[in-house]
């Protein structure tokens, strides 16, 4: 559906989509946090396959409702896959997810994403503000895969931060999804600001990485990618305050971790959608 203001039931109700019909997610993603990805997506009831293999993809994304692509950890073989998946994703209508890891930390990884943005018709872009900065040419610089502390999105900056949010969406063509302290989902003509989820998430590899999966999860289930990315978003956001109250005072970040991953899994659409926080922002 395609609505002119984003409510927070319809975030949880998106969220009861990929419950019901558990959609096949292909996921090419980073080594280092497939199987965190893997579980995060069964945690709210999709299916995982991850394949980055040129010869496989194509045949892959084929069987699936959306694809996923991370370049955490690029190498050639990776990089021809991800284009192969991309391009048949294309041909047969498969909402893209982009997750720009590192994007502006080296060359050849914002080359390499800037090339799928441009060839390839990506339904969301999901990265931190840094990473966004430097798909979009601008002046964002990675802390190798985290945000700059000069490009996080705060209070003061917010405004600043979703006009350039839309103007990334428009040129894009692509929702975009900034996450952080505050996150910011955009398309061409609405930004909101979320104001869920736990500093723990930053103490664990892979937060993002799950997000990312969980939005080619919603994406696979709904018609409107904007709110798909902020289902997700919120989502993860809310799961992350679970689990951080989940936590105990000899518990460490491998326990959030695990407890991340049962909060999304124990989540239902109505707690969901109660606790998201959002705004829209400069409507």
């Amino acid at each position: 559906m395609s609505i002119t203001s984003i409510d927070r039931h319809a975030m949880g109700h998106a969220l009861g989509e990929v419950q019901r019909n558990t959609p096949l997610v292909h996921s090419i993603t980073n080594y280092v946090t497939v199987n965190d990805c893997a579980n995060a997506l069964l945690a709210v009831g999709a299916s995982p396959i991850m394949s980055d293999e040129p010869a496989d993809v194509a045949d892959i994304q084929a069987l699936c409702a959306s694809l996923v692509v991370n370049i955490g950890t690029l190498n050639a073989h990776t990089i021809e896959g991800m284009h192969v998946a991309c391009a048949t994703a294309a041909e047969l209508g498969h909402p893209i997810v982009l997750d720009p890891v590192g994007a502006g930390a080296s060359g050849l990884r914002t080359s390499t994403a800037a090339a799928l943005l441009d060839r390839y018709p990506v339904s969301i872009v999901r990265g931190n503000m840094s990473e966004v900065k430097a798909l979009a040419g601008g002046a964002g610089t990675t802390h190798g895969v985290d945000v700059c502390p000069d490009d996080v999105v705060t209070e003061q900056n917010l405004e600043a931060s979703a006009a350039f949010a839309r103007q990334f969406a428009e040129s894009s063509g692509a929702v975009v999804a900034i996450t952080g302290p505050i996150d910011i989902v955009a398309d061409a003509s609405r930004a909101y600001a979320l104001r869920n989820g736990s500093p723990w998430q930053g103490r664990i590899t892979g937060a993002g990485c799950m997000l990312s999966c969980l939005t080619g999860a919603f994406a696979a289930v709904s018609e409107d990618m904007l709110v798909a990315a902020m289902g997700a978003v919120g989502a993860m956001g809310v799961a992350g305050e679970e689990a951080e109250g989940r936590m105990k005072s000899h518990d460490g970040n491998a326990t959030y971790r695990r407890r991340l991953i049962d909060a999304l899994c124990t989540m239902d659409p109505m707690s969901c959608a109660r606790g998201i926080e959002h705004e829209e922002v400069g409507a």
